[in-house]
């Protein structure tokens, strides 16, 4: 039987009961409130910042040569500084326990010896500081340091002195190939060259370390996010820079020697259409760009459009036997001056008697009136479209910066004109290299194309791109275009071998052991109006090696040479660059014996 007593007890016990679940569902729904409904919100009361973020930099990516030799990388440096304030109460302190183990005197010392300043330099820059105002914590000590002289101050144990570590691009084969390399602004901004070109690869992603601080900028346990950075790639050149390290000292020489204001080696790999060498003087080291006049910056060889003269003779001969309108014995009859029936009047570059030039010996002596009346065979209409095949007024599949794309005749009023609107003297003048315009690389791209057999590649500087993971993406290899039949190309091959052979510059530019074809070229440089400077020209001459089975174009260039003004001031460096070309890529001597030699004259 319950009691009354019994009963009281229980329901106490019971309306207790329900407090405390009614006090417990009342923590549980205000802990939802603020765990859950309104978490953002008391989140962001009780931080005085969602999240603070520090940058972790990636490293910019190399640049390689196709052997593997860094030409351009990332290097650390540290940016060191003192705190005078602190120097001053050290120095002030009074308790020996407090004070530094070194003394700032001798302190001084150590740290000046390590930086490459005397100790009363250093005192005198933290005297300074205080000078101005006493309570100052910052005198710059020096910025640059390597990391041995970091951990050396690091390794001093001395609080006052702070070291901020920054990237740095670093070129450490200076100006070999320093122009097609190219470089980057102060705030690390790609300008020039290949570090313009392939900033998509080379580029890194900056990581970051972020966290969360309450009140009082109390970092809070837990609440660090690390996003790593990723570094650049790596992009490998088609160039060997000992190649070009080699010529680029050889056409320092020649030029000096020559009198000249610059000039050009620029090597093309035949059977691929690879740039194996771009040499240049002056040529920019990127480490310091101001050694060198802001127009040696950017790479001549892709930046420099002039009328190329005699070296697209060639060009003009394999036009006309692509379009069976002669062969290599075909011949006109050529005096040393001739006007022609529009009034025109066209010069060989030396006197001679009337001759029944072939148009082999029209090569071989670079007959301008003979190559007028070959060229003019062909309707203006088709030879443009032949000097467009050969890649004049394009650019080259490099778009390299600065580039120009040079361009077919032009009209008073700037414009291309229609070939069938060419006037009397550039109906001729275009089958010599004149009245248009082409740079250095347009040149030995129209070369590989004849050593080719007829097929053109375009050129290429890049081999490929390694991602910091190890994913190696490879330049797609052109397919190339054949522009001239083989056998056209077979035929000035031919002919540019008996220039070689029979030419001029036959004894200068002779290369032991090979057969070689080549053609020089002396192309006046125009005044800016319509005429040409006198007695300046822009020289060059253009080979092919070994021309039984062709491997490499090398042609070299001078602008304004003085001593020897025409195209005999590139003879020398023309031998020594195709000499060094064959040595370092192993080229097997001919071996089969050239064939007769091809008239000059009927």
């Amino acid at each position: 039987m319950t009691t009354r007593a019994t009963r009281g007890t229980r329901r106490r016990t019971v309306v207790a009961l329900a407090m405390i679940l009614a006090v417990l569902g009342a923590f549980v729904f205000r802990l939802v409130d603020i765990q859950v409904v309104h978490a953002d919100d008391h989140v962001a009361d009780s931080l005085t910042s969602l999240g603070s973020s520090t940058k972790v930099p990636g490293a910019r990516g190399d640049i390689v040569d196709e052997n593997g030799t860094v030409l351009a990388s990332d290097a650390f440096v540290y940016d060191s500084q003192l705190d005078p304030l602190l120097i001053d109460k050290f120095e002030k302190q009074t308790d020996p326990k407090k004070k530094p183990k070194l003394p700032w005197s001798e302190a001084s010392d150590r740290i000046a010896e390590i930086v490459g300043m005397t100790g009363d330099d250093v005192r005198a820059l933290v005297a300074s500081a205080l000078e101005k105002n006493p309570l100052s914590q910052y005198a710059k000590l020096k910025n640059g340091l390597s990391t041995e002289q970091y951990l050396a101050l690091r390794d001093l144990g001395l609080a006052y002195v702070h070291s901020f570590q920054r990237a740095i691009r670093v070129y450490p084969n200076g100006a070999v190939a320093g122009s097609i390399v190219g470089f980057l602004n102060g705030e690390g901004k790609p300008q020039y060259g290949i570090e313009r070109v392939d900033q998509k690869c080379l580029a890194a992603t900056d990581g970051s370390i972020s966290y969360k601080k309450g009140k009082g900028g109390v970092r809070i346990p837990g609440s660090e996010r690390t996003t790593p950075a990723v570094d650049g790639g790596t992009v490998r050149l088609t160039i060997d820079s000992d190649l070009n390290w080699y010529l680029q000292q050889m056409i320092a020489e020649e030029v000096q020697r020559q009198g000249a204001k610059a000039g050009s080696v620029t090597v093309v790999e035949v059977a691929t259409g690879k740039i194996r060498a771009a040499a240049e003087y002056p040529s920019v080291d990127p480490n310091n760009i101001n050694t060198v006049a802001p127009e040696y910056w950017k790479s001549r060889i892709f930046s420099d459009a002039y009328e190329p003269g005699s070296t697209f003779k060639a060009i003009t001969a394999a036009t006309v036997i692509d379009q069976g309108k002669a062969t290599p014995t075909s011949h006109v009859t050529a005096a040393a001056r001739e006007t022609f029936p529009n009034g025109t009047t066209i010069n060989d570059p030396f006197p001679h008697p009337v001759y029944e030039y072939t148009l082999a010996g029209a090569l071989i002596d670079s007959s301008n009136v003979s190559l007028s009346k070959f060229g003019t065979q062909v309707d203006p209409t088709t030879r443009a479209e032949y000097l467009k095949r050969f890649g004049v007024a394009e650019k080259t599949a490099i778009d390299f910066p600065a580039e120009q794309a040079g361009t077919l005749p032009r009209g008073r009023n700037g414009k291309v004109l229609d070939p069938k609107d060419w006037d009397g003297a550039t109906k001729y003048t275009t089958t010599f290299g004149q009245a248009f315009t082409v740079t250095p690389a347009q040149i030995a791209g129209a070369y590989q194309a004849i050593a080719n057999n007829g097929k053109k590649i375009e050129l290429s500087l890049v081999e490929s791109c390694t991602d910091a993971d190890g994913t190696v993406h490879e330049t797609a290899t052109p397919e190339g275009e054949q522009i001239i039949k083989p056998e056209t190309a077979k035929q000035v091959q031919r002919m540019l071998e008996n220039v070689a052979v029979q030419g001029g510059n036959r004894n200068t530019t002779k290369v032991p052991g090979y057969r070689i074809g080549l053609k020089t070229g002396s192309a006046q440089k125009t005044d800016g109006r319509s005429g040409y400077k006198k007695g300046v020209y822009f020289t060059s001459m253009v080979g092919i090696a070994p021309i039984e089975d062709p491997q490499y174009v090398v042609l070299v260039t001078m602008d304004e040479p003085t001593k020897m003004r025409t195209s005999a001031a590139d003879a020398v460096a023309f031998q020594q660059a195709m000499t060094q070309v064959l040595k370092t890529y192993h080229v097997a001597p001919s071996s089969e014996p050239m064939e007769p030699l091809l008239p000059k004259f009927n």
